[in-house]
């Protein structure tokens, strides 16, 4: 079972890193052939929380593999904390996606639809059944949500501040936000909207991260954990 997960969290990860540089690539040579910013560019790209979820999936699956193939016990605790966040973040991309933006027409010709499948539903979807019956997880502790929390609460400050004086790197229009959705000019009711947003995704992701975490103290690569188990230190 363990060299079997391996197998899978390492045709994942090429999976994952083949839509993540698909869509680099694919941006890379749009904005190249309208005369934009490429520095800019690699900024925005990588502002989007579905690409840095994903890169922290993609990092998480493959140190994974390699885990479960040179171990033959449980994860360390610090894996186990990471891998947690890896799932909820990409959980709350895959709802958020599916909830708020699938049904936004995408630029023609500037998005790779199979990459964009796979960074939203396939690497989320993936992630969660690797959570649920992959071997090595130790218990967490509750307090691990709020170590969870930490990166997309940064994540939401830092794009609220440089939204107004980013821009895109083809037009050079300002602001430039990486979601419609937090846009308070394209927001049915401006900043109420905005905030009415944050406030769901901040709940999504804490619901999210409390799920991982309960997962991870009732049980283990599927099975119950007995109940005498400790949650272990991490977080």
């Amino acid at each position: 079972m363990r060299i079997a997960f391996a197998v899978v969290r390492a045709l994942v990860v090429v999976l994952m890193v083949a839509a993540v540089v698909a869509q680099l690539a694919r941006s890379i040579q749009t904005t190249g052939a309208g005369g934009g910013s490429v520095a800019g560019l690699l900024v925005n790209f990588f502002s989007f929380f579905t690409i840095d979820s994903n890169v922290l999936g993609l990092v998480v699956l493959a140190i994974g593999a390699v885990l479960l193939v040179v171990r033959s016990g449980d994860d360390p605790n610090w894996f186990t904390a990471l891998r947690a966040a890896a799932v909820t973040y990409l959980v709350t991309t895959g709802v958020v996606y599916n909830l708020l933006l699938r049904n936004i027409p995408l630029p023609q010709g500037a998005t790779v639809p199979w990459s964009n499948e796979v960074l939203h539903v396939i690497a989320p979807a993936y992630l969660l059944i690797d959570w649920l019956f992959a071997p090595g997880r130790t218990p967490l502790r509750l307090r691990t949500v709020w170590g969870i929390a930490a990166f997309p609460i940064v994540w939401a400050v830092y794009t609220l501040l440089r939204a107004p004086i980013a821009a895109d790197p083809v037009s050079g229009r300002q602001p430039w936000y990486p979601y419609p959705f937090l846009n308070p000019a394209t927001s049915p009711n401006g900043y109420l909207s905005v905030a009415f947003y944050v406030v769901l995704i901040a709940v999504v992701i804490l619901a999210a991260g409390y799920g991982v975490v309960w997962v991870s103290r009732r049980w283990r690569g599927g099975r119950p954990l007995p109940a005498t188990s400790e949650p272990a230190s991490a977080g």
